[in-house]
């Protein structure tokens, strides 16, 4: 039977994985801020989907793991973009609220 040998990683990879993973965050706050209409909800999905990997490949050591347990990984990945694939088709079929559209209703009132 084949020996499982424990990955080492590096305390620098560490330090280099949450850096990235700040700086993702700062750049999401600094996005939050920028409005890009409808494009919000996908380049908000798209840090969170880059920081979601640095964290299963690198913290929860998916990298280092057996071939069976990436195709785990693998699998979850695209049930989750089918997932947000489906939620961005819906998204971007919808009209747009009234409230937020450009000319709004002119309200009359009765005396």
């Amino acid at each position: 039977m084949a020996e499982h040998r424990e990955h080492i990683v590096s305390p620098k990879i560490y330090a280099v994985i949450l850096g990235a993973l700040l700086l993702g965050t700062w750049i999401t706050v600094r996005a939050a801020k920028i409005d890009l209409g409808r494009m919000n909800i996908v380049l908000a999905l798209a840090i969170a989907v880059t920081k979601m990997t640095l964290v299963i490949l690198f913290f929860m050591h998916g990298k280092y793991s057996p071939r069976r347990t990436q195709l785990v990984i693998i699998a979850g990945f695209f049930w989750l973009a089918i997932m947000l694939g489906l939620t961005l088709t819906d998204y971007t079929a919808r009209h747009q609220e009234p409230s937020r559209s450009s000319n709004p209703p002119a309200i009359s009132i009765h005396s």
